[in-house]
């Protein structure tokens, strides 16, 4: 109902060229422990102020509890439309359920929500493991690997996982490589990643060749267990693009960061936010398309293209403005261009 008044009174007054000057979009983070949600946050807010719109924010902390009390806030404040990066994709489903029944469209921010009404924007993650795999099985055809897995409350963690297998699978067969150590990363954090890997190494008695990681969180947690152990520079995967893993890709203690350009998920999140608190059906969003969640849910989406930076392209990352040379390759003394 209120959505409907304030189209009518938009049209009615003949203002639809500043419509999106009455629109407030709030955002619901799960954490800012990632780097690259600042990177995310700065887009989406470049992206509403050019589309005159106004930004709020809230960060849950890594809670789930409170995010949801954080969207009822949000909710509170009278905010048009939601993007909600979710912390559990299970226990986000009240706070859907509220927006919905205020007529607040919602954007499923990189993070599968389970729910028809919320439009789902992220990358390809299934591919981005199967590119994780790729480079690092090209970088060890042969030997023990380790799977450093996302989150298990993160849909994303197990399209990852799925996307790695895929690729693997055919090695697995031949018997060129093992695994011989699997775990979840809770809260995808770092800590809890090179816990994981030490308690691996110690398990296998440092009989380790590979590891694929799921993030750049993660694969930084690996490589601190691994160097702990001088065994640095064994192939080591993540994603995101994070300044720290692409500078060990530099220094040679990464493989891969396949890298998720940020500035343009959250800028298609603030233009599609937008877009739909102006009335429009996901249907209708540019660039979406039906896709069935692995649970069978057809929810509206839209996939973004993923690209692995490893040693033979870091400069890709330099050109795009992503990095500067100087943070790139810092501590890097002979190393892969630009930083040779």
């Amino acid at each position: 109902m209120r959505k409907a008044l304030f189209a009518a009174v938009v049209a009615t007054a003949g203002l639809t060229t500043s419509m999106a000057a009455a629109l407030t979009v709030g955002v619901s983070w799960s954490n800012f422990q990632e780097e690259r949600w600042r990177t995310d946050e700065a887009a989406i807010v470049a992206a509403l102020e050019a589309a005159g719109a106004e930004y709020v924010s809230a960060d849950a902390q890594s809670s789930s509890a409170k995010q949801l009390s954080d969207i009822e806030a949000l909710i509170a404040q009278g905010v048009d439309a939601l993007i909600v990066l979710a912390q559990d994709a299970q226990a986000i489903g009240p706070a859907v359920q509220a927006a919905a029944d205020e007529g607040i469209p919602v954007v499923a921010y990189d993070r599968l929500i389970e729910d028809p009404r919320a439009f789902y924007l992220t990358f390809d993650n299934v591919e981005v493991g199967r590119m994780q795999a790729r480079a690092v099985l090209e970088a060890a055809p042969t030997g023990r690997y380790v799977m450093i897995k996302g989150s298990p409350t993160d849909p994303n963690a197990d399209f990852l996982r799925g996307g790695q297998q895929e690729v693997l699978q055919a090695a697995i067969d031949a018997g060129d490589i093992e695994i011989v150590g699997e775990a979840y990363t809770d809260a995808w954090l770092p800590a809890n990643a090179q816990r994981n890997m030490e308690q691996i190494l110690t398990a296998q008695d440092n009989g380790v060749d590979a590891v694929v990681a799921s993030n750049d969180g993660t694969a930084g947690g690996a490589v601190a267990a691994l160097t702990a152990q001088g065994m640095q520079g064994i192939p080591v995967s993540g994603q995101d693009g994070d300044h720290a893993a692409l500078n060990r890709i530099a220094l040679g203690t990464q493989t891969v960061s396949v890298w998720k350009d940020a500035r343009e998920l959250g800028r298609a999140a603030a233009e599609i936010a937008v877009a739909l608190a102006g009335g429009p059906a996901m249907a209708d969003v540019e660039g979406a398309q039906e896709w069935p969640s692995p649970a069978g849910t057809v929810m509206t989406s839209r996939f973004l293209a993923p690209v692995p930076v490893t040693a033979e392209n870091l400069s890709v990352v330099v050109d795009a403005g992503w990095i500067s040379q100087e943070a790139l390759c810092q501590g890097v003394t002979d190393g892969p261009a630009p930083c040779n």
